[in-house]
């Protein structure tokens, strides 16, 4: 066998490894019921993101945020539902890289989620984090 065709199989197989890893992250997600809404890059300034969620997602109960790649401290998440109605959750928590915040749950019966207002500041952190939030129905 040449270079290029070890190249190739390694190549290969490195993909084949990630791929089942992917999807058995996915796999293991969706067997607890929790759904991805999306995420957001988080910036050095104090400020406020919005995450667009949709009303194609469907309905949820309870949400949970995970935060990666450094530090945040969120103080507070504002909830627009697609009924226009809005609730606010103080927060007031610094999630260190990885962290998961408690489960929230939601006022009322099954929502449907238009969008998620955060707002934060970076702490004393180099690398750049990253805001996920996950539902459940």
């Amino acid at each position: 066998m040449t270079r290029t065709g070890y190249l190739i199989l390694i190549i290969g197989v490195f993909f084949n490894f990630a791929t089942q890893a992917q999807g058995a992250r996915a796999a293991k997600a969706a067997q607890d019921g929790w759904i991805l809404l999306g995420s957001k890059n988080v910036s050095w300034q104090p400020k406020k993101d919005i995450l667009n969620v949709g009303a194609s997602e469907g309905g949820f109960k309870k949400l949970k945020i995970k935060v990666t790649g450094g530090t945040v401290y969120v103080t507070r998440m504002v909830l627009t539902y697609g009924n226009g109605t809005r609730d606010e959750i103080p927060l007031r928590y610094t999630f260190r890289k990885g962290a998961e915040s408690r489960i929230i749950d939601l006022r009322g019966e099954t929502r449907v989620i238009r969008k998620i207002a955060f707002t934060y500041d970076r702490k004393n952190t180099a690398k750049s984090a990253k805001i996920w939030v996950a539902g459940k129905k």
